[in-house]
């Protein structure tokens, strides 16, 4: 890993890593490096930071330099969630119930989406 910042285990076993203006890892719960969400997608990342999986298995991503959400589903392409309304995105979770909570930093707020 090239500077680890947030990490979300997965679901089905296995966890999701945030690499500092870099990547997003996920690894197997053998911690094999399953891919890359990158590679997988040819997504391109500013600064990913928080990470989190909803139920379904879909992995989301928080970019402090976008200042956007993605969600990166098992099968399909990327699906921006969030693209208005944060200024530095960091760490996030995503509930049972279908909401998303994201630490806003420069605000010092948690802002809760549908």
């Amino acid at each position: 890993l090239q500077g680890p910042r947030y990490v979300s285990p997965v679901p089905r076993g296995g966890f999701v890593v945030s690499e500092e203006c870099g990547d997003v890892k996920v690894f197997r719960s053998s911690h094999k490096l399953l891919s890359s969400l990158s590679s997988k997608y040819g997504h391109q990342f500013g600064n990913p930071a928080g990470v989190c999986v909803d139920t379904d298995g879909s992995i989301l991503v928080a970019d402090e330099q976008r200042r956007t959400v993605h969600l990166f589903p098992e099968h399909g392409a990327p699906i921006c969630l969030v693209s208005t309304g944060l200024q530095r995105p960091a760490s996030m979770a995503c509930s049972s119930s279908g909401h998303l909570f994201v630490a806003d930093t420069v605000e010092n707020c948690v802002k809760v989406f549908k």
